[in-house]
């Protein structure tokens, strides 16, 4: 390399948002509101394998309030480690909404949390349990009670699961400033 490039940085020029602000954006007001009302988030993850308890704990002063996170990515362990009714699971497979509000809340209980917070869903490619890609189910469970949604996301398996982030960061938040009135 010439002398006069060595060391030399070229700045990038600036990009406008991205998908992961918009998260990071997400999970520290999520955060905030936690912190400013002593209360705590527990996370139960299927297809987002850990990526909502990445976001949160990607906030500076989310010790304070993430109690942790359990990934049950098999079926199996979201009835052994969240309590998910076996029963629910066999009628409905694991990507239903009932089973993201029973993995919000067992993992609000089980983890000792203020709130609970699931993703269940089809990441892909293609279809699983009968269900296309980019079918989700979030949920939320706190001290008004358990909030639900379901999502079509498009995308590829990252698009999938990005984007199921985001929504339950949203819902999540949603939920803090409907308890906070």
């Amino acid at each position: 390399m010439p002398d006069d490039q060595a060391g030399s940085t070229t700045e990038a020029p600036e990009a406008g948002p991205t998908a992961s602000d918009s998260t990071y954006e997400l999970a520290r007001q999520a955060i905030e509101r936690l912190t400013a009302a002593s209360q705590t988030i527990a996370v139960a993850e299927s297809l987002t394998g850990g990526l909502l308890a990445a976001a949160l704990t990607s906030v500076a002063g989310a010790s304070v309030v993430v109690r942790g996170g359990v990934i049950a990515y098999a079926t199996e362990l979201k009835t052994a480690l969240l309590g998910v009714p076996a029963a629910l699971l066999e009628r409905h497979g694991p990507v239903h909404p009932g089973v993201a509000a029973a993995m919000a809340s067992g993992v609000r209980q089980r983890l000792g949390a203020t709130y609970g917070a699931a993703t269940t869903g089809v990441a892909g490619p293609g279809p699983a349990e009968g269900k296309p890609q980019g079918t989700v189910f979030i949920a939320v469970d706190g001290p008004a009670g358990p909030a639900v949604a379901a999502l079509r996301l498009a995308g590829d398996r990252r698009d999938v699961r990005e984007g199921t982030v985001r929504a339950v960061l949203s819902l999540l938040v949603s939920a803090l400033r409907e308890d906070e009135t």
